[in-house]
């Protein structure tokens, strides 16, 4: 069992950034991949950008070219930085935990971002 807590999110202006991070509370993510998805209101879960052990990141199409991901296993966090923001963002950011062996999934609580003047 894997518990992630995210935190970072609040309150940015339009053309502004933000960096995210989400922390593996409990249990054992070696050897997972992470990753960082949204949701925002009304619209289906999305893909942001996944990270192996390893550190291999894969970028989703929503945020390509404004977003880094970017892990640290000694402290089983990984980390979202997000660049040029706009209202369009606005969501609620979710972090994933994925176990290749097991298949297990697990989703943090998520953190909101509102992307406002």
């Amino acid at each position: 069992q894997v518990r992630l807590v995210e935190s970072g999110g609040g309150l940015v202006q339009p053309g502004g950034s933000l960096k995210l991070s989400c922390a593996a509370a409990e249990g054992n993510v070696e050897g997972h991949i992470m990753a960082w998805y949204r949701q925002g209101p009304g619209l289906p879960r999305e893909l942001i950008a996944t990270i192996t052990y390893m550190g291999t990141p894969t970028y989703g199409n929503s945020m390509k070219g404004r977003v880094t991901i970017s892990r640290d296993n000694t402290e089983n966090t990984i980390a979202l930085e997000m660049n040029s923001l706009t209202s369009e963002d606005t969501a609620t950011y979710i972090c994933n935990d994925f176990d290749v062996r097991s298949g297990a999934s697990y989703w943090g609580r998520g953190t909101q971002v509102t992307v406002s003047s």
